[in-house]
Formats: C-alpha cells, sequence, structure tokens
C-alpha cells in the first residue's frame, strides 16, 4: 500500500468507527456486529503502527488505551466546578421553589430536571472542536488531569465535526453500568483479588488507573449535563442539552421540562419508580432554573447556586427479622454490633447484615431475638436498623444484651466513661487488631503497600508468615507463590479463592521495595500509634527530625507541641516504653525504611513566626495544601479547627459558615488569599492587617 493510499484509508476508517461508536454507545442502535467492528479496529491499529506519520491523539483507536500516566497533574477549572444544596423532603423543595419565586415577583418557574448520577464528575474541555483535556472536580477549583484514561469511553466523541464554538467546556458524570460492574468483579474474584464495594467506586478507581488500556477494558460511559462557554450560545439549559446531543454527546433521555414545582414532584414520582430498572445507579434527581437569565439574576450563595438543587431519595427501606448479633473488632480494639438478618431485598442487594453502631444504640431498639425490624441503606451502602415493630413480638423473646468479652480473644471488655465504644485491651494478640493494625499500615496515606489487602493479609496472618510490620520485609517469593484459601465474598455471597500466583507474589515483593521510599511522617503514621493521626504524625516528624529523638521525648516535651494534648503524649510514651513496639521499629530500620524526616523544619524567624494559622475553603490561586506550605515556609503553624490560639483564619470561597461565625466571636482575624501573599511579600504594604503582626 502505497503512503497516499495508506492516509486515505486511515481517514476512512477513522470516520467509520467514529460514527459506529456514536450509533452503538450514543444512540443504542447498532448497525455493525462486535466482530466485524473489531476487525476495523484491528485494521487501523495496523496502519497507524505501519504509518506512525499519521498518528493523531484523538483517534477512535484511542479507545483502547494504551497511554502510561505516572502521575496526574493538577490542572485549574476555567469555570469553578460548584457542587449543589441537597434536600430530602418534598417540603423542603417546595421552599426552595418559594424561594426563588419571591425573588422574581412569584412568577410561574420552567425547571430543568435531571436524574443524579451515582458517579464521578468531570469536566471536558475542547478547543477547535478536539478533545483537549479532562479534568476531575477535585476541590472545586483544581482538578486531577485524566484525559488518557477519559479518551477509553466510547460514547465520548474525541473530535466533531459540527460547527461548534473555538473552545467550550462540558460537564458530566463518569459512571459504570450494572453489566460491567458484575463483569469487573467476576473478573477480579478469577484472578484472587477483591471485588469492589459498589459502581462508585469502581469508577472513581478507574479513572486514576495509570494504564489507560486498562481503563478502556472497565467500559466506562458518561452522560453530559452542562456546556459552559465564555458567550452563551442559547437561552436555555435545556436548548444547551439539545445542542450538544446534536454534536455527538450523550445526553440522558429522562431529562425533562417541568412547568412549575407540581410537575417537578410528578416527575421525582416517576423517577423513583423507575430507578430500580435503569442500568446504573442513581441517588436523586437535580432541579434547575431552565432560563440563563434568571440563574444569573438569582446568582449564588457562599457555596451554592440559589437556582439548582439536589433532591436525594430516601433510602429504600424493607422490613425483616433478626437472627442474632455478632461483635466486629477493629484495629483500635472498638467493637461494633452487627446484627444478622433473615436476608432481604434492598435497592437491589441481599441483605444479611446491618450495622447497630454500639451498646447505646442497642439500648435504644430494645432489640429482642426474632425481632421484626426495618432495615435500611445508610446513603444507599450501608444497612442500618432504624426501627422495631414491638407490635410484632413473642412474649417470650428474649432481650439481646451486649457481650461483656471480646469475641476474639475472650478478653473482659472496657469502656472509658463518658464514651459510647467498648473495647478489647488485648492490643497484642487479639487476632482482629492485628489483622486490623496490618490494614491500616499498607493503606494508601501510609506505606501505600499495592497488592496485599484485607483477604491477603489474613492468608499470611494464618499461614504464621507475618506476625508484626518487620516481618513483611523478610518475606520471600518462594514463601508466597501457591499460598490460596477459600473466603466468602460478601458481593455475590459466593465462596471465591484468595492467594499469590506468580505475578501478585511478585507485585508484592516489588510494593514491599518501594515502600522503603515512603517518607518518615507516613511511616510513623503507619505504626497506627493510637489518637495519632495523619496531620499529627506529620508535625511530630518535623519537630523531632528523627524517630529516635521521638522516642526519646519526654511529657512535656510533646504536649509543647501545638495541637498535642495529654491523652496523645501519653498515648505516644506508652506506645515507646513497650519493648516490642521498639524491637520492630528497630527491625524496620535495618530493612531500611525512612526514620529520618526529609522535612526542613519551619523557619525560627519567619514572618509568620510563633503565628498559628486555620486555612478553610477554596482558593483561586493556590490549593489549600499549597497555602498551608507557603505558611510554614515563613514559619506559621497550621492547625485544623479555630480556638482562642488562632492567629490568623485565611479564608476562602466555600468556607463554612460555623469556623467564620467562631472566628469572629473570637475576634480572630479573618484574612483573604490575596492578604497573605500580601503580608508574606517581601515589603508587606503598611495597613491596618500587617500591624496585627505587631500587637
Amino acid at each position: 500500500m502505497q503512503k497516499q493510499e495508506a492516509k486515505q484509508r486511515i481517514d476512512q476508517l477513522r470516520s467509520l468507527l467514529n460514527r459506529l461508536n456514536h450509533e452503538y454507545y450514543v444512540l443504542d442502535k447498532p448497525t455493525l456486529s462486535d466482530y466485524d467492528f473489531d476487525q476495523l479496529m484491528d485494521e487501523l491499529l495496523a496502519l497507524e503502527k505501519t504509518w506512525p506519520e499519521f498518528s493523531d491523539s484523538l483517534s477512535p483507536s484511542q479507545k483502547v488505551g494504551g497511554e502510561i500516566t505516572k502521575k496526574f497533574p493538577v490542572v485549574r477549572h476555567k469555570y469553578p466546578m460548584l457542587s449543589l444544596g441537597n434536600t430530602y423532603t418534598e417540603g423542603e423543595l417546595l421552599e426552595f421553589d418559594q424561594r426563588i419565586r419571591k425573588l422574581i415577583d412569584g412568577r410561574r418557574l420552567e425547571y430543568a430536571c435531571e436524574l443524579k448520577f451515582d458517579g464521578v464528575a468531570i469536566s471536558i474541555t475542547y478547543q477547535n472542536g478536539r478533545l483537549l483535556r479532562a479534568a476531575t472536580r477535585g476541590d472545586g477549583v483544581r482538578g486531577d488531569d485524566v484525559t488518557a484514561n477519559i479518551k477509553t469511553i466510547r460514547s465520548l466523541p474525541l473530535q466533531i465535526s459540527a460547527s461548534v464554538p473555538k473552545e467550550f467546556e462540558v460537564r458530566g458524570e463518569v459512571f459504570l453500568p450494572h453489566s460491567s460492574f458484575v463483569k469487573i468483579n467476576n473478573e477480579k474474584i478469577a484472578l484472587l483479588e477483591e471485588p469492589f464495594a459498589n459502581p462508585r467506586n469502581a469508577a472513581a478507581g478507574s479513572l486514576k488507573m495509570q494504564d489507560s488500556a486498562l481503563v478502556a477494558k472497565r467500559q466506562l460511559d458518561c452522560y453530559i449535563y452542562g456546556l459552559f462557554t465564555d458567550d452563551p450560545i442559547s437561552g436555555t439549559h435545556l436548548e444547551d442539552l439539545g445542542l450538544m446531543k446534536t454534536w455527538g454527546f450523550k445526553v440522558s433521555e429522562h431529562t425533562r421540562k417541568c412547568l412549575g414545582i407540581e410537575e417537578v414532584m410528578r416527575f421525582l414520582q416517576t423517577v423513583e419508580k423507575l430507578r430500580p430498572n435503569l442500568p446504573f445507579d442513581i441517588d436523586g434527581a437535580v432541579v434547575k432554573v431552565n432560563d440563563y437569565a434568571l440563574q444569573n439574576a438569582l446568582g449564588f450563595t457562599s457555596k451554592t447556586p440559589r437556582w439548582a438543587i439536589s433532591y436525594k431519595f430516601k433510602p429504600q427501606q424493607a422490613s425483616t427479622r433478626i437472627k442474632d448479633v455478632n461483635y466486629q473488632v477493629g484495629r483500635t480494639g472498638a467493637i461494633t454490633p452487627v446484627a444478622i438478618l433473615h436476608p432481604v431485598a434492598i435497592a437491589g442487594t441481599i441483605v444479611r447484615r446491618a450495622s447497630l453502631y454500639n451498646a447505646d444504640k442497642m439500648e435504644e431498639l430494645d432489640l429482642h431475638y426474632d425481632d421484626q425490624v426495618f432495615v435500611e441503606k445508610g446513603g444507599d451502602i450501608i444497612p442500618k436498623i432504624v426501627g422495631v415493630k414491638t407490635e410484632c413480638r413473642s412474649p417470650q423473646s428474649r432481650r439481646i444484651r451486649f457481650t461483656s468479652d471480646c469475641p476474639q480473644c475472650g478478653t473482659a471488655l472496657q469502656r472509658v466513661t463518658g464514651e459510647a465504644v467498648h473495647f478489647c485491651p488485648n492490643y497484642q494478640s487479639c487476632p482482629p487488631q492485628i489483622q486490623g493494625k496490618f490494614e491500616h499500615f499498607i493503606s494508601r496515606r501510609a506505606m501505600n503497600i499495592e497488592t496485599l489487602g484485607q483477604g491477603r493479609i489474613e492468608l499470611l496472618l494464618e499461614k504464621g508468615l507475618i506476625k508484626n510490620f518487620a516481618d513483611l520485609y523478610d518475606l520471600r517469593y518462594e514463601q508466597l507463590f501457591g499460598l490460596e484459601k477459600n473466603i466468602e465474598d460478601t458481593y455475590t455471597q459466593t465462596t471465591k479463592k484468595i492467594g499469590f500466583r506468580e505475578k501478585t507474589a511478585q507485585n508484592l515483593l516489588e510494593a514491599l521495595e518501594k515502600s522503603k521510599e515512603v517518607p518518615f511522617e507516613r511511616v510513623l503514621f503507619a505504626l497506627g500509634i493510637k489518637l495519632l493521626g495523619e496531620t499529627l504524625a506529620k508535625k511530630l516528624a518535623q519537630h523531632f527530625g528523627n524517630m529516635d529523638n521521638l522516642i526519646q521525648a519526654h511529657y512535656n516535651d510533646l504536649v509543647s507541641i501545638p495541637d498535642v494534648g495529654d491523652k496523645l503524649a501519653r498515648s505516644i510514651i506508652d506506645y515507646f516504653q513497650d519493648a516490642t513496639n521498639i524491637n520492630v521499629i528497630n527491625r524496620l530500620k535495618n530493612a531500611g525504611l525512612q526514620f529520618h524526616s526529609q522535612q526542613q523544619t519551619q523557619p525560627a524567624g519567619g514572618i509568620l513566626s510563633g503565628k498559628t494559622l486555620v486555612v478553610s475553603g477554596t482558593f483561586e490561586k493556590f490549593s489549600r495544601d499549597e497555602i498551608k506550605e507557603l505558611i510554614e515556609k515563613h514559619g506559621g503553624k497550621i492547625a485544623g479547627s479555630v480556638s482562642g490560639k488562632t492567629d490568623f483564619l485565611v479564608a476562602g470561597d466555600n468556607m463554612g459558615p460555623e469556623k467564620r461565625k467562631k472566628a469572629e466571636s473570637l475576634k480572630v482575624a479573618i484574612i483573604t488569599e490575596q492578604e497573605l501573599k500580601q503580608m508574606l511579600s517581601e515589603k508587606p504594604p503598611a495597613t491596618q492587617l500587617s500591624l496585627l503582626f505587631d500587637e
């Protein structure tokens, strides 16, 4: 084939495959079999490989992925991605309607009503008709660039042939259809891997995968529900949706125009009945004023638009009988009661267990064996008991009383006065506590040891290969390969095998080696010292510089650090007085983990030296973490909440009203991002604000 012939055939195939993708994934009207489609795609891939000079980042061949992304850059949204206010009752929705009509002289409103998809919000920018960039919501001002992974979604056009603005942005929701979710979980089970808990988590995890070829296999989908341009194209939201549909975007067919709040109510009733039969998850509906001129007139509150609201459906509820109560033991020894139920269908899944939270909740419900109970899924995820049909209770039924001993090791439980939770004090040898500590140690914000999930930790503990964190770094390939066990899968209610094959064993060893690069503050957090969270672990690491200094620290040394109170100081001292813990730390040192801080200590003479600041909200020029780093660089200290010790509250958009209210009541100076920058400049202006440093 000659060069010109190859170019013509490549262009022809791209045009044809784009049309076929649109027919299949957007119109749901395929005109070609999957086999024939794959043959055409294979031909295009072969031609693009032979003639790389004709490569195009927006070719339909990009739908199969292949790009590797080691890091997701943070990008700024041109138009902030704001959240919506939530409402849960028809009464609240009527109040929303009344508030708007008061502002527009009581006129009858035209609303655009849409499904509220349960997925991941995405912003996609097009330039000259070509997909330029896609970013997650992030903090609303900045998000992660996930362009390579978004390109794999078959229903999204990579290039638009219609007449479109030079640059525009669409907003949508990336989701995983139920069919894809079941397929992925079946594949994960076959590979002895943990299944996803729900489609939303699976979609979010897929968008952050490094290999776009793997993302393509997940078969994500996306509905578009918003258009943003510098100059308005039409006068209403529904007109924009229709326009985007002609451009090739997938727009929900369930969107409706409703004249007045009464029609909105009918729409919500229809959708709630439709919900169980939809091929994807929704958790409510979105109601928007349709007219853009009215939207602009109504404007925004400090956090949300006044012209739109999210209506959340009530959790789906069912009635069943309680058989028994089991008790789960957490990594800190906290005991959580779990009701064992006769199986009942709720929100498309079979529920067999429900959380009871603590002894006080059980006392409040006054549960008896074989009680008829009402169960709902809070947030459509976690089942919980919300009531008891006491009139159905048998006079002979026995009351269910909270256990007095640990269900795993038999140790007598303890309860701190004034606290709701019982706990098992046997932290050294209670099996669930040991496993929970390992799960914390390997977690993403701690040592980030991939491949080693809950089931595999349980397997290694059962085989006696690990007893403490240091044992992980002594594991060898020959010990791991071939290990497996059967566990119950909570999603499919079936038994599955989990263990180590050739690849998973090698992946674990590589992940353990990589974890030796994790900085000291995260290693300290990973140890699981009681009451020591991520933020204070960072402060301690920076303050003491290395583990030896921290181990030798006295009580007064610890409580002198901001936010380190009496309980945490004593917890840290108790931890390091345990010879077993010191032995594990020494072994981890020898294994090569980081026990020296790479962070520079806060400069003693910085302009913010001795000042405590709280940062809240979203900002225009910097992310919240960048502002915190800037403050620390200039000697300031960061606190999580406003108190009498706070010198400044750096206030951004969407800041919680309670923080502002407390700052005002305590007469804490509230400053903006720009005012903070002025303070930190070499020659700050002689304003009243800068004089605050001289008080």
